[in-house]
């Protein structure tokens, strides 16, 4: 198995506090009214954005625009990170409270 980048690592171990999501669905898609299909959280701010599924992929314009390198899923029971600098995943990664929602949120 390969080791993790140092972004994921970074993600994996040091991590001391939360990351507190933005909000409960895709922040530009609920301003634009569009849609999406998973939800994605920045692990540097909290930035809720939709998937690449989704047709905006606010998530992945996100990264483009601040250079934050670390998303974790923000849908029930999945706790994987992706690493867009190194292209890596990490299937399971340590969460805190509040960091993956109870429901998944729906576009409205």
């Amino acid at each position: 198995m390969k080791k993790p980048c140092s972004h994921l690592e970074v993600t994996e171990h040091h991590r001391k506090a939360p990351v507190h999501p933005s909000g409960h669905g895709c922040m530009e898609c609920l301003k634009d009214g569009g849609d999406w299909v998973h939800l994605r959280m920045c692990l540097t701010c909290g930035h809720v954005g939709c998937c690449d599924d989704s047709p905006s992929r606010h998530a992945t314009r996100h990264f483009h625009a601040s250079s934050h390198p670390v998303i974790k899923s923000f849908e029930p029971g999945e706790d994987w990170a992706w690493c867009f600098v190194d292209e890596q995943l990490v299937e399971r990664i340590p969460t805190f409270p509040g960091e993956s929602p109870p429901v998944h949120y729906s576009a409205p």
